[in-house]
């Protein structure tokens, strides 16, 4: 449908308008977009129900023999039976074996955890260092 509609541009001394379809819209590869939403969906099934996802972040990363992206994730857990959950988290994460295709998760670290009372809540940020698998 999209390349039905066409868009018109008066240009000067022209007698007629000129018309051009609009372009279509671009479209990426799954694999040009990396491993992030992979990467997040096993994060926060790992973290279990009652999560809530706050923010990803990702920065290119880089060895004399490897090449990948660090990924920074952090979680809001609320109510006592979410910080339940985030505690289990918090233990399983740096030996969960990650499924991510054509790459490798190397290392998983809980880089920092904030408490607060009253409601309760938690937030965890975890850092992720994932390698291109080659």
């Amino acid at each position: 449908m999209h390349t039905d509609l066409v868009r018109e541009a008066r240009q000067p001394f022209a007698s007629a308008p000129v018309t051009a379809p609009l372009a279509a819209p671009m479209r990426f590869a799954s694999a040009t977009r990396g491993p992030w939403l992979r990467l997040l969906s096993e994060v926060m099934q790992l973290a279990g129900p009652g999560v809530e996802f706050v923010q990803h972040g990702e920065r290119a990363w880089a060895s004399a023999t490897f090449t990948g992206a660090r990924h920074t994730i952090v979680l809001a857990f609320e109510g006592a039976q979410a910080i339940a959950h985030g505690e289990t988290f918090i233990a399983a994460l740096p030996d969960h074996e990650f499924s991510v295709p054509r790459h490798l998760v190397a290392d998983a670290a809980i880089v920092a955890v904030e408490h607060r009372q009253g409601p309760p809540y938690m937030t965890v940020e975890v850092e992720l260092l994932v390698l291109e698998d080659c």
